[in-house]
This record gives C-alpha cells, sequence and structure tokens, in this order.
C-alpha cells in the first residue's frame, strides 16, 4: 500500500510539472518564471547601461586616457577630465559599478585601470566611428601629432610607429595575415627571441594570439592581443620607447629606431 501510494504521488508531481512547451509558454508571461522556478530566457545583450556610461564627456575623457594601460590615480583623472574631485569620485563610483574600470588599492591611494582588453577594443572601435576632437591650440596640436606618431593602445603599440612595425612583419614574411587574425612564422619566431619575447609563453596566454587590431588614427593595422602586448613590453623595457607626459603617448629613441630597423626591416621610422 504504501508502494502504491508513493508512486501515486509521484505520477501526481509528473503531471504538475509543465512539460518543455509549457514551460516556454509560461516563461513569456511575466511573473511566471519565478513562480514555477525557470530561469528567465537570456535575450539580447542590454548595451543601453554600458552605451550611458562611456556617453558621459567626464567618463569618456576618464577612459580615453586609461587606454594608456596604466592605473592612474582619481586626482590624475579629474585633472584630464576637468572636473572637480568629488565629481571624478563619483564617475569612477559608476564606471566601477558598470564593470568598465578596477581599483587598485595601494595603503591609502587608489588607482583605476580598464577591466579588460574588451572595454579597450570597444573604446577603440567607438574611437574609429566618431569624429575628431577640433584642435583649438597650441598644447592640443602638440598632443595630436605625439599621439598620431607614436602611442600605447592599451597593452599594445599604435600609431605610425606600431602600424610601420606590423608593415614590416608581413612585409618581411614573419607575419602572414589570416581571417581573424595573424600567422606567426618561423622566422618571425626568431626575430621575436630576438628582441626578448618568450613566444610560447605568449602562446600560452588566455587572449588572442595576434589578431590585427585597426589604427583609429593611420586607418591601417597594428599587432594587437596577446603578442601585441608582449611586443610593446619588451620594447619599453629595452628603452627603445619611453613614456611621454602625454597620456598614451610614447617616443622612439635613437636606440629603438636603430634596433627595429636591424631585428625588423622597419625602414621609415626618421
Amino acid at each position: 500500500m504504501s508502494v502504491t501510494h508513493d508512486r501515486t504521488r509521484a505520477a501526481a508531481g509528473t503531471a504538475l510539472k509543465p512539460g518543455a512547451a509549457e514551460t516556454a509558454r509560461n516563461a513569456e508571461i511575466p511573473g511566471t518564471a519565478e513562480v514555477l522556478g525557470v530561469a528567465e530566457a537570456e535575450g539580447d545583450a542590454d548595451i543601453a547601461p554600458v552605451a550611458a556610461l562611456i556617453a558621459d564627456a567626464a567618463r569618456a575623457a576618464m577612459l580615453t586616457a586609461l587606454l594608456d594601460g596604466r592605473a592612474l590615480a582619481a586626482g590624475e583623472l579629474a585633472a584630464i577630465a576637468g572636473v572637480s574631485a568629488p565629481t571624478a569620485s563619483s564617475h569612477l563610483a559608476r564606471l566601477l559599478d558598470g564593470g568598465l574600470v578596477t581599483v587598485v588599492k595601494q595603503g591609502r591611494h587608489r588607482y583605476y585601470r580598464l577591466a579588460g582588453p574588451d572595454v579597450a577594443r570597444t573604446l577603440e572601435v567607438l574611437a574609429r566611428i566618431s569624429g575628431r576632437v577640433a584642435v583649438r591650440s597650441l598644447r592640443q596640436s602638440r598632443q595630436a601629432r605625439l599621439l598620431r606618431e607614436t602611442r600605447s593602445c592599451y597593452d599594445h603599440l599604435a600609431g605610425r610607429v606600431g602600424v610601420e612595425l606590423y608593415d614590416a612583419l608581413v612585409r618581411e614574411g614573419r607575419l602572414i595575415e589570416a581571417d581573424g587574425g595573424c600567422l606567426l612564422t618561423a622566422s618571425g619566431a626568431d626575430a621575436l627571441a630576438e628582441l626578448g619575447v618568450d613566444v610560447e609563453r605568449v602562446r600560452r596566454a588566455r587572449r588572442r594570439f595576434a589578431p590585427d587590431c585597426l589604427d583609429w588614427l593611420e586607418r591601417r593595422p597594428h599587432l594587437g592581443g596577446a603578442l601585441g602586448a608582449a611586443v610593446l613590453d619588451r620594447l619599453l623595457a629595452r628603452e627603445w620607447l619611453v613614456r611621454g607626459t602625454v597620456p598614451r603617448a610614447l617616443r622612439l629613441t635613437g636606440a629603438g629606431r636603430e634596433g627595429l630597423e636591424r631585428i625588423f626591416g622597419c625602414k621609415d621610422l626618421s
């Protein structure tokens, strides 16, 4: 009798549970998903909140400054955005909540950086489809010239020098352009090893290996991804590139010009 009773209860329970079709129908009715314990169906990505965060001029200026790849203090970002310290803190709190930046604490100080390469790529794509800021002063003209010449694009090399390096790698057969990224040849691996890049270690990084990245100023590709980051890291370590006072701007040194021509065949860096 007990066994029969248990089977009856199990059958009744099965009858009460909605089938796949009924579950789908119920999920479309507001409130029924929560009542029935059905997980809400995933729809299109909700891009409006992220777009709203970037749309503010002060926050956009802060995010653009962080394309430098380095962590900056709130005071530095306030000066770049032209807002007061309390206003900057409010903006940074919103960017932090929205997942666009992260914060690093060192003692009493807090330093902000972009949350990762995806955020940097999003900002670069927006830059490519956006208009240019009007240059109204000698200072702005100098900054624009420096950024066009050599700059960091988050953690890889961009600007004219970055594009020239990419062109040389392809021209000399060290990179082969492919759909969705670049293939590194044996001669390319040898050249990068001479620079000091551990190619096999870079291959194990948890990001795309060697995608091309369309430069939003030059309108030509430079090298991105894990390999691009490793190259920039070595160029800075050797002081072939040095950072300037303008955020994101880099300066190619004499040693860097000679080294890039010797190892990679870059001939148009003068």
